[in-house]
């Protein structure tokens, strides 16, 4: 694909999609990659794929437990189609995919367990220690690490203690992820959780590269999300001696935590 040849994306104050029609839409430059300028970042993509995996045939009496995506190719910042379909319909488990396609061909693909709710608050236990308040943390800058307009998008505040391949951040956004349509807060919150491979870099973007492959979500109950809402980040970063690596995160809302992120890198030299 000649990357020269396409368009630029336009700048949008509210959100990171435009819809064209009932599958397609399209991007705005709040989606712009941070390892090219002319690929979508994983994150809003990931949400986009969650907002449309809602709404389809949308089953209250479910939770979206598991979602994974698999990362198959560069996404171009293109109008993106998405596809959705259930794979195993059930009364109390379902299973749904849904593919995005960019370019001609497939980009994202994901796969969404939901799982019948049920009142387990006399079981309930096993949690991890909450993050500290976002208003307590200190404000980061992500841009002087990353470019790209979803990085722009984002604002960052984390705790002191952060080092090389491990911290606790807090990110939120104002921006929705389609333009003019309510979006559910589980995929405004499943819109950020992408980020958690950049914001407690091992190694320095300009001298590695480390793209995750993959991102698999694990909720044990809804996250709110949104924007102006904060997504919470422990995160923990680990690079093999053989070019592969794995971020991962116990991920909080402003309530507490709510889940787990795994992240999959392919790690290579930058030059």
């Amino acid at each position: 694909m000649d990357f020269d040849s396409l368009p630029d994306l336009m700048p949008d104050p509210v959100s990171y999609y435009r819809r064209i029609d009932a599958r397609t839409f399209a991007p705005t430059l709040n989606v712009q990659g941070a390892w090219n300028a002319h690929e979508q970042h994983m994150a809003p993509v990931s949400g986009l794929l969650t907002h449309c995996l809602i709404r389809h045939d949308p089953r209250r009496d479910l939770a979206l437990a598991r979602i994974t995506f698999e990362v198959l190719g560069l996404i171009p910042a293109l109008p993106t189609t998405v596809e959705v379909q259930t794979v195993r319909p059930g009364r109390t488990i379902e299973l749904v995919e849904a593919t995005a396609s960019a370019g001609g061909r497939p980009v994202v693909r994901a796969t969404a367990w939901r799982l019948s709710r049920q009142d387990t608050r006399a079981a309930a236990g096993g949690l991890p220690d909450a993050l500290p308040d976002p208003q307590v943390c200190l404000p980061g800058a992500p841009s002087t690490i990353w470019p790209g307009g979803y990085i722009e998008s984002i604002e960052l505040r984390h705790t002191p203690d952060k080092s090389p391949g491990t911290g606790r951040a807090w990110i939120r956004t104002d921006k929705t992820i389609v333009a003019d349509e309510p979006v559910d807060p589980v995929a405004g919150y499943v819109c950020l959780v992408d980020t958690a491979n950049g914001m407690n870099v091992r190694v320095d973007p300009r001298q590695w590269l480390f793209p995750n492959i993959d991102l698999s979500i694990h909720l044990y109950r809804d996250p709110i999300g949104g924007p102006g809402r904060w997504v919470g980040f422990d995160t923990l970063v680990s690079i093999g001696t053989d070019g592969v690596g794995l971020t991962s995160t116990t991920l909080h809302d402003e309530c507490g935590p709510v889940g787990r992120a795994e992240q999959i890198l392919t790690v290579r030299p930058a030059s």
